[in-house]
Parts: C-alpha cells; structure tokens; sequence
C-alpha cells in the first residue's frame, strides 16, 4: 500500500460539463490492481490461470464484498456493512475503519494524476496497455512505468471500480469506474474520463485496486 498525502482534486464530468472540487484526507492505495491470484487466494477459488493478470469479470458488489473478505483474512475491522439488495443501495461504508475499501472517485483520480495536471502523467505507451500496443489482452499488473507516487497501471489495462455513484439522480445506482483498459483507445485512457454501470455488471477489462485509512 502507497501512502497519498491529503489535497484536493478538481473533477469534471464531460457530459453535463460540470466541474466540482473534492478534499482528499490522506490514505493509502494499493501499487497495482488486484490479482487474480490475490483475489482466488481471499476468496477460496482455485488457483488461477495467469496469477499475475489483475482481475476482471467482477462486479462493484464482487469488489465490496472481496475488500471486507481481505479485511477478515488480515484481522481488521471490515469497513463496508453488506445488505442483500442487487442495487447495492444498503452497502455502506465506514470510512473511519481500518478495513480495505474501494477507493472514491475523489481519492482515485488524485492518486492517478500524483500532482499533475496533465491528462495523463506520461506518455501514454510508456505507462499504460491499451489498444494500440496491448495485442488484444490484458497484461500483467505493474509492467508499465507507475506514476510519481509509485502507482501502477492507474490509466490502462483495466478500468477500476470505485465507491461512488455516478449521477444518482439520472443514473440511480449506477457505479462510477475510471482509469481506462487493453482494448480502449487514447481518449478512454485519461486521467479525467469517467464511465459507470450498474453495481452487479462486470466484463473482461474491469477490475478494481484497494485504499485504507491512513
């Protein structure tokens, strides 16, 4: 885990060109996103092909429940209390637990941009796998240059699930996940872009990395 020093963040939805600014108490964020390994290892499944590939096909409802499942595993206190309903909408966190938790649309894009204000913090085939360079598929967590905080893969090879709703009013519970993936163009790959879908949707290039308190 990385430890972020507090600031604050501008963010921006391109949609409804709206800006809005965010302080960030100081936390901490995982290198990389988790593994495959990682997460058979918490979860009980059988070991994986490609240990070292993060995770994908998981839903936002997976990743909560694979955060306060690594909580239990490492004898913290879990920070999410889990309900049953397919709209995730009685998950809710504890943000003064110790336990592992998603990260915030907030925390995630100021711990990818790691103090720059450029769409991206370096050239983009030097730091991230995405189409043009990918060959199709998702690669190994941290195999691209990280950024100046030490973080891996935060834009490219897989898009990463975060606590926040996108836009509840139109949206309803619809999750936010950032970062970009192996099969998206330039523009997907940006510090700023943002997409969504619903709590229990997971696909081939979205995956997710872990924050905890400071």
């Amino acid at each position: 885990m990385i430890g972020i020093p507090a600031g604050e963040i501008e963010l921006r939805d391109e949609g409804s060109r709206t800006n809005w600014r965010s302080d960030v108490p100081a936390y901490r964020l995982a290198a990389r996103p988790v593994t495959r390994a990682l997460y058979c290892a918490v979860t009980g499944q059988p070991d994986p092909v490609d240990p070292q590939l993060p995770v994908t096909d998981v839903s936002w409802l997976d990743a909560v429940r694979f955060c306060n499942d690594l909580s239990r595993v490492e004898g913290i206190e879990p920070a999410y209390g889990i309900g049953d309903d397919r709209d995730g909408l009685d998950v809710v966190c504890d943000w003064e637990a110790d336990g592992y938790r998603l990260p915030s649309e907030a925390e995630w894009e100021y711990a990818c941009r790691a103090g720059s204000t450029a769409v991206r913090y370096g050239e983009l085939d030097e730091i991230a796998w995405y189409r043009e360079n990918s060959g199709g598929q998702v690669h190994a967590a941290g195999t691209k240059l990280p950024n100046a905080w030490g973080l891996y893969d935060t834009i490219g090879n897989v898009w990463e699930w975060c606590w926040d709703h996108f836009d509840p009013k139109v949206y309803g519970p619809y999750r936010v996940f950032r970062g970009g993936g192996a099969y998206d163009e330039p523009r997907a790959c940006r510090a700023s872009c943002r997409r969504k879908s619903h709590p229990t949707f997971h696909i081939d290039d979205l995956g997710f990395r872990v924050a905890r308190g400071a």
